[in-house]
């Protein structure tokens, strides 16, 4: 019996694809506006160390990992990633239009790995990995942009708060949201609707 962990996917987008990909995107774009605010109203709490506070920095990265987990399509979870960090934009994002170029970065850190596995294997390993790969694109451009005086010690006390939320929040999170999706029948169409509920 194959393995309900892997799929074979064709690369060519469907109409309910590029849909779906859209909802979910769009849908975390107002999330996003929302973790917007709640990071600035919980910044005072991280004064003494500010890097901390990127414990709750994982929900950023969630539309690139659940966009791949549902989709499973090349360019899924960019895709999803970019919408998301612009309709974030448009709604209103104090980081400005800095917001797109992280949408694009953290879409690209786990789009990397879905490639690496050829978009075929969809376990909770390969979700947490996407998740720390994208935490690993947007601690680089973050630290550059935003933390630039800091060095590389500063720096380097930022890395595992961006890991762990990234592993917990947005890899594992989107994992078994992907599940909980596909056992409504929501994602009957795809895939992941066909293998998730199984694993």
């Amino acid at each position: 019996m194959a393995d309900p962990r892997a799929s074979t996917t064709t690369p060519a987008w469907r109409t309910v694809d590029v849909v779906v990909a859209a909802v979910i995107a769009v849908a975390f774009g107002v999330v996003f506006w929302a973790w917007n605010a709640l990071w600035a109203a919980t910044a005072p709490a991280f004064t003494a160390l500010p890097a901390a506070q990127y414990l709750i920095s994982g929900v950023w990265l969630i539309p690139a990992v659940l966009g791949g987990f549902v989709i499973r399509k090349p360019g899924a979870a960019l895709f999803c990633e970019l919408l998301a960090a612009i309709v974030s934009a448009l709604i209103g994002s104090q980081w400005g239009l800095d917001t797109v170029v992280s949408g694009i970065v953290q879409g690209a850190g786990a789009e990397i790995v879905f490639l690496l596995f050829r978009y075929g294997t969809w376990t909770l390993p390969v979700a947490a990995l996407a998740g720390i790969a994208s935490a690993a694109a947007a601690w680089v451009h973050d630290m550059i942009v935003y933390y630039p005086d800091l060095g590389a010690g500063g720096w380097a006390v930022f890395v595992p708060f961006y890991l762990v939320s990234a592993a917990v929040i947005a890899g594992i999170g989107s994992y078994y949201l992907t599940r909980s999706l596909a056992q409504t029948g929501v994602l009957a169409q795809f895939p992941s609707g066909r293998t998730q509920s199984r694993i």
